[in-house]
């Protein structure tokens, strides 16, 4: 007599519950888990990072970023880019005073090959202290991998589809984390760690306290996004929603973006750098390096901002301030000869839909709120890589041989109304999300009865 080996018996929700709505649910967090994990965990871990930027980038740049003299003078800023470009030839392209007294000045040189480098200048004696190349420095580097977009712009499209998909697994783990009746794995864990449940019960409780970070650092994340979030971008400044477009009307503009220029404001990465106007006469006058720094602090920016340098005979010296606080955020553009203000925006300028975007995003980034800002959202980091390898280890102590042990659909199962409209409506709002789903559902129904079988439990 042969004798099958018996199945491994579970202790899901589902097992003790007939709703074919359950097992959709169930069903389709789980594919979306299985396929989004490794980008998750990798979006957890370099956004866990970056959120502690600055006191990261302090250890592992703390003797460039600070000066090494005692002296409480500095030379003009004319002066420190004069000798940036003369241990790194090139041309500068942007000029960042020094933040604190005692931090050295950063130029960015663009040498003959296109590549940029940061070059650190002590800034009471001038002495270049070391130069970094700008994509391979640190924290850009991480926030590039952060992004996917170190793999072009095709691989940051994967990023909004996952962060579309860690909203529907939110959704979707709440309705499966609701009590129903059940007082264990709802706030606590159960058994032990040896056990299946013990592993089902640190997913779900950690899903429940952590899941409104998660949800908000989705949410907030795509703004940036590379489809949705330019179309948002676009839509919000053609409806005069971001900065007026009145704001540009006696401004000439360049057909470059801001966003050419580096970090700048998610409100005005879409605007127009502006142009200068030379005359005959103030074609020889260019206020220089000096003049600009001058003119800005006249109007209050004395620091925190980078200052980009003309490019050409048109091109304007645009100062960027990015604070911790988003209601410090500035951007001025001086004409290069006349040292005419051409444009000054602050965060008082944007509309009300933009004011609340950037506010988002300044939290997404762990700045606003400083160190209680940047542990709750490394909490909701920890919690996304706690969730995965939780979910991994509870399927794979699940799964019978030889099988992927995918959620049960049958034939008959049908959807609620509520759960269309509401997959409807985050497809519509989110359009690569939505393509996804319907590719899912179509290999979802599409699959032949035998393979299911086997795919399944």
């Amino acid at each position: 007599m042969r004798y099958s080996k018996a199945p491994r018996p579970t202790s899901d929700p589902a097992d003790s519950t007939g709703s074919a709505l359950y097992r959709r649910v169930w069903r389709w967090h789980f594919y979306a888990g299985l396929i989004c994990l490794p980008v998750i965990v990798l979006l957890a871990v370099t956004g866990g990072l970056y959120l502690f930027r600055f006191e990261i980038e302090d250890v592992v740049y703390g003797q460039l970023l600070h000066d090494r003299s005692t002296a409480t003078t500095s030379l003009s800023a004319s002066e420190l880019v004069r000798r940036a470009e003369q241990s790194q030839p090139g041309t500068a392209v942007s000029y960042t005073p020094p933040p604190t007294a005692k931090a050295s000045a950063l130029v960015t040189i663009e040498t003959g090959t296109g590549e940029r480098r940061q070059v650190f200048v002590d800034s009471a004696t001038g002495e270049v202290l070391g130069s970094v190349a700008e994509k391979y420095r640190l924290m850009p580097f991480l926030r590039s991998l952060h992004s996917l977009a170190f793999f072009g712009k095709t691989a940051s499209y994967v990023v909004e589809i996952v962060a579309g998909w860690v909203i529907v697994l939110m959704v979707t783990g709440t309705y499966l984390w609701w009590p129903r009746g059940r007082s264990g794995g709802v706030v606590s864990i159960r058994t032990t760690p040896r056990q299946r449940t013990w592993w089902r019960d640190l997913h779900a409780v950690t899903g429940a306290f952590a899941g409104i970070v998660v949800l908000f650092l989705a949410v907030t994340g795509m703004p940036w996004s590379a489809f949705w979030g330019e179309r948002f971008n676009h839509a919000m400044t053609a409806a005069g929603l971001g900065v007026p477009a009145a704001f540009w009307n006696e401004v000439p503009q360049s057909d470059a973006a801001l966003s050419s220029l580096g970090s700048v404001p998610w409100t005005v990465h879409q605007h127009h750098v502006p142009l200068s106007s030379p005359t005959s006469r103030e074609h020889v006058a260019d206020i220089g390096i000096d003049g600009a720094v001058a003119r800005l602090a006249a109007l209050g920016m004395t620091g925190g901002y980078q200052l980009n340098l003309p490019s050409g005979p048109r091109g304007v010296y645009s100062a960027v301030r990015l604070p911790d606080r988003v209601t410090g955020q500035r951007m001025v553009h001086l004409d290069r000869y006349s040292g005419r203000v051409l444009a000054d925006i602050d965060y008082a300028h944007y509309g009300a839909v933009s004011k609340v975007t950037e506010l988002g995003v300044s939290i997404h980034m762990g700045r606003e709120f400083g160190i209680a800002n940047q542990l709750v959202l490394l909490a909701g980091c920890v919690s996304l890589v706690a969730l995965a390898c939780s979910a991994v280890v509870m399927w794979w102590k699940r799964r019978p041989r030889g099988a992927l042990a995918a959620p049960p659909r049958r034939d008959a199962d049908r959807i609620g109304r509520t759960v269309v409209f509401i997959a409807a409506a985050l497809g519509l709002f989110f359009p690569l999300l939505g393509a996804s789903m319907l590719v899912a559902a179509l290999v979802d129904v599409s699959l032949p009865a035998a393979w299911r079988q086997r795919m399944a439990l």
